[in-house]
């Protein structure tokens, strides 16, 4: 029978990329997403004993990791907003590498810019999550889904045809 922690590393294990695409869309600094990331581990370790629907973790990860950098964000008196995403000197990570794109730094640009319920709701949306699992993990309605997404698409249109 497997532990409790060998069963949250498989866990942590399989659903990283999750981790590392919430901590790249709300922190541009590399520091800040390492240091969140740390927080949505221990976050996700505190709440794992209480995970009673083995079913969701993909759902269960992306509402933890999604809340945890929200309120990162809002205990934070130092926020940095830049028009550009700088360059990053260690290219090994592969979202670091994406930067290098840049139609998709662009959209990364004018996503930064959202509030943070859109921004969420964006990252699911571009992971091709449903409006029933959009719904679920933000903890709003599915026709406020579709009206959110609707409105983020509008804010970002405009800002990309600036």
């Amino acid at each position: 029978m497997r532990s409790e922690k060998d069963e949250f590393l498989e866990i942590l294990s399989n659903y990283q990329g999750i981790l590392h695409k919430v901590s790249f869309i709300y922190f541009k600094n590399k520091a800040d997403r390492e240091d969140n990331l740390q927080e949505i581990i221990y976050q996700l370790w505190k709440s794992f004993p209480g995970l009673k629907n083995h079913h969701s973790i993909g759902s269960w990860i992306y509402a933890v990791s999604i809340n945890t950098s929200i309120s990162r964000i809002k205990k934070s008196a130092r926020i940095e907003y830049r028009e550009t995403i700088p360059e990053l000197p260690d290219q090994a990570n592969v979202f670091d590498e994406m930067l290098m794109n840049e139609s998709l730094q662009l959209l990364l640009n004018a996503i930064y810019k959202l509030d943070e319920v859109y921004k969420s709701i964006m990252l699911l949306y571009l992971e091709e999550k449903s409006y029933d699992e959009i719904a679920e993990i933000t903890g709003i309605s599915k026709s406020n889904v579709g009206v959110r997404i609707i409105r983020a698409k509008e804010l970002l249109k405009q800002d990309l045809t600036k």
